[in-house]
Formats: C-alpha cells, sequence, structure tokens
C-alpha cells in the first residue's frame, strides 16, 4: 500500500496512531492550520470529536472519515454524503460493554451499592449498626427501554435473567420483538417504574426526558442514562429527584460534558458516572482497531466497514 496522507486533527486513542503508521502517512494538525498543498494531500481523516463541514470542505480530496465512537453527531456525514465522502462508526464493538455498565448502573442506583461502600469506608458499620435497608430492590420492577437499538437490545437479554418485565418505545416498532411495546415515550414512562435512555443524539431526542416523562414515570421510579446527554432536561431531572417525583437516578452521560450540573452532585438520590459505559483496555482497542481497519479496508479494497446509514457506502 503506498503512503497515503492520513488527517488525525486532534487526541485520539494511540493504538490508532500507532497502527496507522504502520501503513500510512499520518498528519497530526488542526485542519484550519493546514497549507493548501497538505490539505490536498489528505485522502482519510481519523477523528474522535468534532469534524463539520468547514473542516470537510478544507479537504478537497478527502474519500473516508473513520470517527472513533458509536454516535457521529460531531461529524457532519450529511454534509459528507453530499460531497461523496465516505463516514464511519465503530458499532458492535462496544455493545457489551455498555449493556454490562448499564446493569450495573441500574443496581447501583436501586439498592445503592455506592453510598453503602462509602458509608462503610467512613467507619460506621459496627456491631448493632447496620447499612439502612434499601428502599427498592431490582425484583419485579418494569423496565422501560427507550431506544431498542443494538445495545438496547443487549440491555434487554441482560435484564431477562432478573425476571424483571420489559418494555420499549422506539420510532418504529420492532416486529420480531418479545417485549411490549408503547408507541410514545410517555406511554412508555407511564407504564413503567424504571426507564433506561439508550437513544442518539438527534433533533428528535433533543431533551425528550422532560418534567412531564419524568412525572408519568412517578415516584417509585428509577431513570437511567447511558445513551446521550442531550436526551436529558437535566434542571427537570435535578427537580424531580429533589422534590420526590421520581426515587433516583443512574446517570453515565451529561448535556455538557465533562460540566455535571451541581444540582445533581449535591442528591443523594443520583449515582453518577463519568461516561465510562465503553471504558475498559479490551473494549477501547477494538474501537480503535475499526476506526484503522475501516481505512485500511478502504484504500486497500475500496470498501468500507462500518459506513454510517447516511454515508454513500461503495464497495
Amino acid at each position: 500500500m503506498s503512503r497515503i496522507a492520513i488527517l488525525v486533527p486532534g487526541k485520539i486513542h494511540e493504538r490508532v496512531l500507532t497502527r496507522l503508521k504502520e501503513s500510512f502517512d499520518v498528519i497530526e494538525a488542526d485542519p484550519s492550520m493546514l497549507g493548501a498543498e497538505t490539505a490536498g494531500k489528505i485522502r482519510g481523516v481519523a477523528v474522535s470529536g468534532t469534524f463539520n463541514a468547514g473542516a470537510i470542505d478544507g479537504l478537497p480530496n478527502v474519500e473516508l472519515i473513520s470517527s472513533f465512537g458509536v454516535g457521529y453527531d460531531g461529524i457532519d456525514a450529511k454534509h459528507a454524503a453530499a460531497k461523496g465522502v465516505i463516514v464511519t462508526n465503530t458499532p458492535d464493538v462496544l455493545n457489551d460493554e455498555v449493556a454490562d455498565t448499564t446493569i450495573g448502573l441500574l443496581l447501583n442506583t436501586i439498592r445503592e451499592f455506592p453510598r453503602a461502600e462509602n458509608w462503610l469506608r467512613a467507619g460506621n458499620w459496627k456491631r448493632g449498626q447496620n447499612y439502612p435497608l434499601s428502599r427498592f430492590s431490582l425484583k419485579g420492577r418494569h423496565v422501560g427501554i427507550y431506544g431498542l437499538g443494538r445495545i438496547g437490545q443487549e440491555i434487554a437479554k441482560r435484564l431477562e435473567p432478573f425476571k424483571v418485565r420489559i418494555s420499549y418505545h422506539t420510532r418504529t416498532r420492532h416486529p420480531d420483538s418479545p417485549y411490549g411495546y408503547y408507541s410514545s415515550l410517555k406511554d412508555l414512562a407511564g407504564a413503567v417504574d424504571t426507564l433506561i435512555s439508550i437513544v442518539p443524539k438527534t433533533p428528535q431526542t433533543h431533551k425528550t426526558i422532560n418534567a412531564e416523562i419524568l412525572s408519568a414515570l412517578g415516584p417509585d421510579g428509577v431513570f437511567i442514562n447511558v445513551g446521550r446527554g442531550w436526551t436529558v432536561d437535566e434542571d427537570a431531572l435535578a427537580q424531580a429527584l429533589r422534590s420526590g417525583t421520581i426515587s433516583a437516578a443512574g446517570l453515565d452521560v451529561y448535556y455538557d460534558e465533562p460540566d455535571v450540573p451541581a444540582s445533581l452532585l449535591d442528591l443523594p438520590n443520583a449515582v453518577l458516572l463519568p461516561h465510562l459505559a465503553s471504558g475498559s483496555v479490551p473494549t477501547r482497542n477494538a474501537m480503535a482497531d475499526l476506526v484503522v481497519d475501516n481505512l485500511v479496508e478502504w484504500f486497500g479494497k475500496g470498501r468500507a466497514l462500518t459506513p454510517v446509514p447516511e454515508t454513500p457506502a461503495k464497495g
């Protein structure tokens, strides 16, 4: 393979850089700072984060943008498609890790395991003095999944052994799904006592978890978000947790990461994680490999392994 130039416009997993350098000429730079000659040489991009229309327009010969992550809302995929540029992401390789994290976060939120550990570490466990019984159990709960895509289905499969009832809401019903379907998010929230959000960032999902939905979930309700912070009205969530509109929440994602609102940090009934659902060494390595493999396959065989739906996939 000839040394094709690949742009890496910002911080990315070190494994991506190491593997890219085995096959390509890697240029690490802000695309806005490139001279015309260098910009014209670049045929591929490996990116973790944002790559907007202006950045795409600045690379006249770019063919493929390989994005690190399942969500690719930071990439202007429609603009890329209009220019014949392929966009890829890293689906499936992190499904299991995110689904596992979701179950852990759900259990931690319902059974208060992090608070119990902190209570023990603070020296409170003494003879005759036990940690208070958790208010809720996972047993007998009705779990609603907002978004039954690849990861949502893996979450549902993991929930089945817990003998909970499972329902879901998506824009389109899954005819082969064994789970109960609700045609609106409000109807789902009103029917369940546990709501898990795993939808992507789109204009249609902006702050869909709002005061109305939380009120429908009710005072025994538990809300879990492992999708996007974009989906949640955090002010409404904090108020619902303070007032007892819902009982508890477990969050791995936030509206303006890494900034977590003080209104959530101060709440004892909120379990908060620093966006680590896919954060294991094996999973992140697999994601990094897929970023590189998309570029290798495209420039070696003319096909993209995991093109996003908007993109003009070929081969």
